[in-house]
């Protein structure tokens, strides 16, 4: 994008005191997202859990000068900045992208379907890049924000752009259509994804092919129902169809699949002729998705042979940055199979927030960015004021052309022409107490790099998804007033989660406070580089050193702990430590009584070395309807409670009653702040189908053993069999929190999403699993514990216990390994 800052004005119809010629050429949505500062335009969106007005005197600071506003602040006017005012930000930023994409009259394809949209989309420029100059929608950028930001990537070196569309309400559609305008559609699946917001599946059909109004061809599997619903509203649109049955009439029938152990063969006729082709994926997903590919191709008029060819190379799509522990307390973030300057930012945001306070230092090993489109110049150009940017410590390069660029990156930088040549240099042993970026494109073979600089563990790991973590706090935060605060339980490890990596997400997502169990675990945030306030719910006299230390906010339940944290206080003078008092409103476990207000004030009013931050209550049982009278006295009583302490402080107090329950239960009484928990880590009381599961727990097979019938398994024979079986040893016992009681047949392990129950008991550091009805398990293959098809519900109910103990239970020496688009 490249349009003077008057322009841009025009096109959004924006009022504005003055405006000068500045070209701009970044759009940012992002407050801490800001690379060229002094080329961005800020769109201050505001949501139903944010409102970009709140940074602007921030990024002013960072150095941006113009933003789009629908509010005005006096405030403002000493800024250096201009500001265009419009009536709501979001349609302003999706009319100008709508402006930008009728700019190129080139073919633009629009993506749409429940399933396989980014893949098609990657797979596609994976086939197509030698040929073309691409420009698509970076990872998963299919929404009401996502699409404009990436229309407004075309320029004028695009020669196909290809850009998904996600819609999870009706009417949302027509917004993407009118920005995107594609002339050739590509429709993947129907699924049941967002189903509960369509009243029929046919609805949400029809909704999702409003992308294809104004298209000239459309790329689908035959299905009668699109041609019925697209014919009225686009009668000329011609179909690239492709079915598995002659009647259906398609442009290419699909003759046979044929799979074999790690490929596909797929023959098909297309204009009377035969062919076939193979990809290295053996799921029906996948061969739909390079279906899709291949019609799409052939309508290109790419050779058939070239396409034939390609498609065998086809690589696996990495949809996600992962984290994991390497030696010498390094943090590894392995973007190791993408490579393109879009993609690098958000990577380089991510090791920003993951390094802060943490690690003394940040490395970024990167490969050529292959067929960008770019000159080469200007495309390192823009590499080495990134790096520079995000004050990389280290900056490694590998590969011919970026090495011939080596001048440009500023600070320690090493280049190296091979990977190989990197892996034998005496560099690849000088990483201690670092945060490393590894990202590439997928022929530079990065994984070898992780491999030799991760910490090699148990192979039991726990997989903790951060986009589900995100999307589990926006949604419980959806029910909130702007206004109110969150606080965020990240106690017991975040509940097994691991607290350091949960804390940092949640506060770049600005979670207002964080709870924690003990002050040691409050220390360990400090030390990680959190900064958010955490409150200690259960302080000890023997932790007063640290809490002051490490400015950690103690829990005041009793008398006898007020007066020794206030004379602990006293003792080194200081005066207005926040305190958070806890008031006993029917749960009988920690808590001043109602009755002991008048007391609790007057000794607050006598003193000055502690002042209440915030006064909380715990609800016995906002997840029960049936305790749904016992919650209002509790609240009813609670209110009063807190009136009272209002009355006699001359400072706001922060109220606080409600869990993750009682958001979605009783959203009226959010009061000034709600507790976060269990709902943050993928359990819901009510509404399981918009929390998301947060882990995987997954190990290997490491043995396979043929039983003969009347043979037992395990200690104490209890294993016993009653037919020849199959048993498979799996490295995952009650010492990694693995439940005895789910032994002997109680519970069960997924393999190739197929249950496998246990055998006999479950052992300390292993547990046997019948795998007789599933056919060609081998050693190595991949053992689901906890997942999205075995939730820990069924987990928890079949080990007569609650989730929370579950999940709270996951061994330390299981590794996590953390996963974030």
């Amino acid at each position: 994008m490249n349009y003077t800052i008057e322009v841009i004005a025009n096109i959004i119809q924006a009022n504005y005191d003055k405006v000068d010629s500045k070209h701009i050429r970044y759009i940012l949505t992002d407050s801490r997202t800001v690379y060229y500062p002094s080329e961005s335009l800020f769109f201050a969106l505001e949501t139903s859990t944010n409102d970009g007005h709140k940074y602007i005197e921030e990024l002013v600071q960072k150095g941006v000068q113009y933003f789009v506003v629908h509010k005005e602040n006096p405030s403002w006017k000493h800024l250096h900045a201009t500001f265009l005012v419009v009536k709501n930000t979001l349609d302003a930023l999706q009319q100008l992208a709508a402006f930008h994409r009728v700019v190129y009259n080139i073919p633009i394809v629009g993506i749409t379907g429940s399933n396989g949209k980014t893949i098609v989309k990657e797979w596609l420029h994976q086939l197509l890049q030698s040929d073309y100059h691409l420009t698509r929608s970076p990872k998963s950028y299919n929404s009401q924000v996502g699409v404009p930001l990436s229309i407004c990537l075309l320029d004028e070196t695009t020669e196909i752009g290809i850009f998904e569309a996600g819609i999870s309400q009706p009417h949302e559609m027509q917004k993407l259509q009118h920005i995107i305008q594609p002339n050739i559609g590509i429709f993947t699946t129907l699924g049941q994804a967002h189903q509960e917001n369509f009243s029929s599946m046919e609805e949400k059909l029809r909704e999702k092919l409003y992308l294809f109004s104004s298209s000239k061809v459309l790329i689908c599997k035959y299905n009668h129902a699109i041609e019925e619903i697209l014919r009225p509203i686009n009668p000329t649109i011609s179909y690239v169809s492709w079915s598995f049955s002659i009647d259906d009439n398609p442009t290419i029938l699909i003759q046979s699949v044929i799979k074999k152990q790690t490929e596909s063969s797929i023959r098909f006729c297309y204009q009377q002729q035969e062919f076939s082709y193979t990809i290295p994926f053996v799921d029906d997903a996948s061969i739909e998705n390079s279906i899709h590919c291949l019609a799409f191709c052939l309508w290109l008029s790419v050779p058939i042979y070239t396409i034939i060819d390609r498609m065998k190379r086809l690589e696996p799509i990495a949809m996600r940055l992962e984290k994991k522990q390497g030696t010498n307390n390094c943090l590894l973030i392995n973007d190791s199979y993408n490579s393109d300057i879009n993609s690098l930012h958000i990577a380089l945001d991510l090791v920003d927030y993951s390094a802060e306070n943490t690690y003394d230092k940040r490395t970024v090993i990167l490969s050529d960015i292959i067929q960008s489109g770019e000159e080469e110049h200007i495309l390192y150009s823009k590499v080495a004021k990134a790096i520079q940017q995000k004050n990389i410590s280290r900056f490694i390069g590998i590969g011919k052309h970026i090495s011939q660029y080596a001048h440009l990156f500023e600070g320690k930088t090493y280049f190296y022409h091979t990977t190989k040549e990197f892996l034998f240099s005496n560099i690849i042993d000088s990483f201690h107490n670092e945060a490393i970026l590894v990202k590439g494109a997928r022929s530079f073979e990065f994984e070898k790099i992780i491999n030799k600089l991760e910490l090699k563990m148990h192979e039991t790991v726990l997989e903790v998804n951060l986009n589900a973590l995100v999307n589990n706090f926006n949604y419980l935060r959806s029910y909130l007033l702007p206004t109110t605060k969150t606080m965020c339980m990240i106690k017991a490890n975040a509940y097994g989660c691991g607290a350091i990596e949960v804390a940092k997400t949640l506060q770049y997502h600005r979670c207002d406070y964080f709870g924690v169990a003990v002050a040691d675990e409050g220390v360990e945030l400090r030390k990680a580089g959190i900064h958010t306030p955490i409150i200690v719910m259960n302080p000890e006299p023997s932790s007063f050193d640290l809490l002051c230390e490490y400015r950690l906010e103690p829990e005041i339940y009793s008398f006898k702990l007020l007066k020794a944290f206030a004379e602990h206080l006293n003792k080194y003078g200081i005066i207005n430590y926040p305190i958070h008092i806890k008031i006993d409103t029917g749960m009988k476990r920690l808590g001043f009584e109602p009755t002991d207000m008048n007391t609790l004030i007057h000794f607050i009013k006598a003193q000055t070395s502690c002042q209440v931050q915030s006064i909380f209550t715990h609800l016995v049982g906002a997840d029960d309807a049936i305790f749904d009278d016992f919650t209002q006295q509790q609240l009813k009583l609670f209110t009063q409670c807190c009136d009272v302490l209002q009355s006699h402080c001359n400072h706001p107090i922060i109220r606080h009653a409600l869990n993750s329950a009682g958001v979605e239960r009783f959203p009226n009484f959010q009061f000034d702040m709600v507790r976060l928990g269990i709902g943050l880590y993928g359990i819901a009381t009510s509404n399981q189908h918009a929390i998301q599961p947060l882990v995987t727990l997954k190990t290997i097979v490491l043995q396979v053993k043929n039983v003969a019938a009347h043979e037992t398994v395990g200690y104490s024979r209890k294993g016993s069999l009653h037919r020849n079986s199959r048993i498979a040893t799996i490295p995952i016992g009650y010492a990694d929190g693995l439940k005895r009681n789910l032994g002997n047949g109680n519970g069960y392990v997924l393999i190739d999403g197929k249950k496998a129950p246990f055998v006999g008991n479950i052992c300390m550091d292993i547990s046997m699993v019948d795998i007789t009805d599933i056919p060609h398990v081998e050693e190595g293959d991949t053992v689901v514990v906890i997942g999205n098809q075995i939730h820990i519900n069924e987990i928890a109910e079949k080990a007569g216990t609650i989730p929370y103990e579950i999940l709270t239970g996951i061994s330390q020496r299981v590794k996590r390994i953390y996963f974030q688009e």
